[in-house]
């Protein structure tokens, strides 16, 4: 009998600790949520207090651990003066005992200092996760695992990986005579700039794909009984900027004359669309071409 009563009362102290447990969870996964939206989205940035956060609050970083609320507090105020048109949205959140698990989407226009980085004018869109430990209803560490290459991308601080294949997109289109898509390529507002000296370069600059295709192809295809592009290298650069080196080879209808031209092209993209051409030719070799 006595036996029974102590299993009883065992399995009753296990479940009272596990009811106790979730609703402590629940108690701290309501308000860790309430406080990041308030701080993110409202700018309240006051919030980060020893009445929310524990006075030897954590943050887990490689480059070196930001601890205390003072400094705690202004690692954050980066992103509240950082960003403008902020929108904060906790993913998900679940947590078991003291410890929160938090997946998270940040998105806002860089229009301040961020980090010692000068406004951009540049709009992110990242996401990542962050672990939180807990202590007696407060926060007490953070660790954010999210793609910085992503985010410095996005800032226009590091080029984004896809330009040279956009650019090699374009060269091959333009070889099979897909002029479309070599447009559809194109921002709505690129500006395009022929080499100086070269009959083209009377329109420069050139803006948006319309002009280009009557301004610059149109007036290739009207002129030259062909007009290939030959030996095409392409160079990945800093600023989201390609470098193509290649040659011009070219008939041109009205003389006769032949022409095989050194050449480079240097684009500029933003978020996978060309927003700058601006070309560098041996004009004399086509300027006697072109000459009777």
């Amino acid at each position: 009998m006595k036996t029974s009563k102590l299993i009883l009362a065992i399995t009753f102290l296990s479940i009272s600790t596990a009811f106790a447990q979730k609703s402590n969870i629940e108690k701290d996964l309501k308000m860790y949520t309430q406080v990041w939206d308030d701080i993110v989205n409202k700018g309240q940035i006051d919030l980060i207090n020893d009445k929310n956060f524990d006075p030897n609050v954590v943050q887990i970083n490689d480059t070196g651990n930001i601890v205390g609320i003072a400094d705690f507090k202004a690692y954050y105020q980066n992103f509240i003066t950082g960003f403008s048109d902020v929108k904060f949205t906790v993913e998900d959140a679940f947590g078991q005992g003291n410890k929160i698990v938090k997946h998270w989407r940040f998105e806002g226009k860089h229009t301040g200092d961020f980090f010692g980085i000068p406004a951009t004018g540049n709009k992110v869109n990242v996401d990542g996760v962050t672990l939180v430990l807990m202590k007696n209803g407060r926060i007490a560490q953070e660790q954010d695992f999210m793609d910085n290459g992503v985010l410095m991308q996005q800032l226009g601080l590091v080029s984004d990986l896809n330009n040279i294949a956009v650019v090699d997109g374009m060269y091959k289109a333009f070889a099979t005579g897909d002029i479309p898509k070599v447009l559809g390529a194109m921002d709505a507002k690129i500006v395009w700039n022929e080499a100086e000296s070269n009959s083209l370069a009377d329109g420069n600059p050139y803006i948006g794909p319309d002009a280009v295709l009557n301004g610059v192809f149109a007036k290739l295809g009207a002129d030259n009984e062909y007009f290939k592009l030959m030996d095409i290298q392409l160079h990945g650069m800093d600023n989201n900027q390609v470098l193509a080196t290649l040659r011009y080879d070219a008939k041109v209808k009205k003389t006769g004359k032949t022409y095989n031209a050194q050449v480079a092209h240097l684009w500029t993209l933003k978020d996978g669309k060309v927003i700058a051409f601006q070309q560098f030719l041996d004009t004399k070799k086509v300027a006697d071409a072109m000459q009777n």
